[in-house]
Protein backbone atom coordinates (compact mmCIF):
# COMPACT_ATOMS: atom_id res chain seq x y z
CA UNK A 1 0.00 0.00 0.00
CA UNK A 2 1.29 3.45 -0.90
CA UNK A 3 2.26 5.86 1.87
CA UNK A 4 -0.39 8.40 0.78
CA UNK A 5 -3.08 5.72 0.92
CA UNK A 6 -2.03 4.86 4.47
CA UNK A 7 -2.10 8.55 5.41
CA UNK A 8 -5.62 8.85 3.96
CA UNK A 9 -6.85 5.86 5.99
CA UNK A 10 -5.20 7.18 9.15
CA UNK A 11 -6.74 10.61 8.62
CA UNK A 12 -10.19 9.05 8.32
CA UNK A 13 -9.47 7.17 11.56
CA UNK A 14 -8.27 10.41 13.14
CA UNK A 15 -11.51 12.19 12.16
CA UNK A 16 -13.60 9.32 13.54
CA UNK A 17 -11.70 9.39 16.84
CA UNK A 18 -12.15 13.18 16.97
CA UNK A 19 -15.89 12.82 16.44
CA UNK A 20 -16.14 10.07 19.06
CA UNK A 21 -14.23 12.15 21.61
CA UNK A 22 -16.54 15.13 21.04
CA UNK A 23 -19.71 13.02 21.13
CA UNK A 24 -18.64 11.17 24.28
CA UNK A 25 -17.59 14.39 26.02
CA UNK A 26 -20.92 16.06 25.24
CA UNK A 27 -22.90 12.99 26.26
CA UNK A 28 -21.02 12.72 29.55
CA UNK A 29 -22.04 16.32 30.32
CA UNK A 30 -25.70 15.70 29.50
CA UNK A 31 -26.10 12.38 31.34
CA UNK A 32 -26.94 12.93 34.97
CA UNK A 33 -23.98 12.18 37.24
CA UNK A 34 -23.96 8.40 37.16
CA UNK A 35 -21.83 5.41 36.25
CA UNK A 36 -22.54 5.66 32.47
CA UNK A 37 -21.56 9.35 32.57
CA UNK A 38 -18.25 8.64 34.29
CA UNK A 39 -17.44 5.73 31.96
CA UNK A 40 -18.32 7.83 28.90
CA UNK A 41 -16.07 10.65 30.11
CA UNK A 42 -13.19 8.24 30.72
CA UNK A 43 -13.56 6.68 27.28
CA UNK A 44 -13.64 10.15 25.68
CA UNK A 45 -10.14 10.63 27.08
CA UNK A 46 -9.08 7.28 25.58
CA UNK A 47 -10.38 8.42 22.19
CA UNK A 48 -8.30 11.60 22.47
CA UNK A 49 -5.24 9.45 23.15
CA UNK A 50 -6.05 7.45 20.01
CA UNK A 51 -6.08 10.73 18.09
CA UNK A 52 -2.61 11.49 19.43
CA UNK A 53 -1.27 8.11 18.32
CA UNK A 54 -2.86 8.44 14.87
CA UNK A 55 -1.57 11.99 14.46
CA UNK A 56 1.91 10.72 15.28
CA UNK A 57 1.64 8.03 12.61
CA UNK A 58 0.31 10.54 10.07
CA UNK A 59 3.02 13.14 10.66
CA UNK A 60 5.82 10.55 10.67
CA UNK A 61 4.70 9.60 7.17
CA UNK A 62 4.66 13.20 5.94
CA UNK A 63 0.95 13.88 6.33
CA UNK A 64 -1.01 16.40 8.33
CA UNK A 65 -3.91 15.38 10.60
CA UNK A 66 -7.20 16.94 9.59
CA UNK A 67 -9.89 18.11 11.99
CA UNK A 68 -12.65 18.26 9.35
CA UNK A 69 -15.58 16.10 10.33
CA UNK A 70 -19.21 15.51 9.51
CA UNK A 71 -22.13 16.74 11.57
CA UNK A 72 -22.15 15.07 14.97
CA UNK A 73 -24.89 12.63 15.98
CA UNK A 74 -25.07 12.36 19.77
CA UNK A 75 -27.70 9.62 19.83
CA UNK A 76 -30.56 11.67 21.25
CA UNK A 77 -31.38 13.09 24.64
CA UNK A 78 -31.70 9.94 26.74
CA UNK A 79 -29.03 7.61 28.08
CA UNK A 80 -30.25 4.65 26.05
CA UNK A 81 -29.94 6.54 22.77
CA UNK A 82 -26.56 7.98 23.72
CA UNK A 83 -25.15 4.62 24.78
CA UNK A 84 -26.48 2.92 21.64
CA UNK A 85 -24.84 5.60 19.48
CA UNK A 86 -21.57 5.09 21.35
CA UNK A 87 -21.80 1.32 20.83
CA UNK A 88 -22.38 1.92 17.12
CA UNK A 89 -19.31 4.18 16.90
CA UNK A 90 -17.14 1.60 18.63
CA UNK A 91 -18.49 -1.17 16.37
CA UNK A 92 -17.63 0.87 13.27
CA UNK A 93 -14.14 1.48 14.63
CA UNK A 94 -13.67 -2.22 15.31
CA UNK A 95 -14.68 -3.08 11.76
CA UNK A 96 -12.40 -0.40 10.26
CA UNK A 97 -9.33 -1.28 12.31
CA UNK A 98 -9.78 -5.02 11.74
CA UNK A 99 -9.96 -4.45 7.98
CA UNK A 100 -7.06 -1.98 7.89
CA UNK A 101 -4.77 -4.34 9.75
CA UNK A 102 -5.26 -6.81 6.89
CA UNK A 103 -4.46 -4.37 4.07
CA UNK A 104 -1.74 -2.14 5.55
CA UNK A 105 1.80 -3.46 5.27
CA UNK A 106 3.42 -0.96 7.65
CA UNK A 107 4.42 -2.79 10.84
CA UNK A 108 4.34 0.31 13.07
CA UNK A 109 0.88 1.33 11.86
CA UNK A 110 -0.51 -2.18 12.32
CA UNK A 111 0.94 -2.33 15.84
CA UNK A 112 -0.78 0.91 16.85
CA UNK A 113 -4.04 -0.17 15.22
CA UNK A 114 -3.92 -3.46 17.14
CA UNK A 115 -3.66 -1.52 20.39
CA UNK A 116 -6.49 0.84 19.45
CA UNK A 117 -8.62 -2.11 18.33
CA UNK A 118 -8.24 -3.81 21.71
CA UNK A 119 -9.36 -0.62 23.46
CA UNK A 120 -12.32 -0.15 21.09
CA UNK A 121 -13.49 -3.68 21.93
CA UNK A 122 -13.24 -2.89 25.64
CA UNK A 123 -15.10 0.41 25.13
CA UNK A 124 -17.94 -1.31 23.29
CA UNK A 125 -18.21 -3.89 26.08
CA UNK A 126 -18.33 -1.13 28.71
CA UNK A 127 -21.06 0.75 26.84
CA UNK A 128 -23.08 -2.44 26.24
CA UNK A 129 -22.95 -3.32 29.94
CA UNK A 130 -24.23 0.17 30.85
CA UNK A 131 -27.00 -0.05 28.27
CA UNK A 132 -28.04 -3.51 29.49
CA UNK A 133 -28.20 -2.19 33.06
CA UNK A 134 -30.66 0.51 31.98
CA UNK A 135 -33.15 -1.98 30.50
Amino acid sequence: MEKNDIIDLLNEDFRRELMASMIYTQNSFIMKECDPSRVTESIAVDEMRHMWWLADLITKRGGKPTMKHEELDFGGEDKKGMLQRQIDLESTGIERYTYQMKIIDDEEVVGVLEHILAEEKRHRKEFKERLDNLK
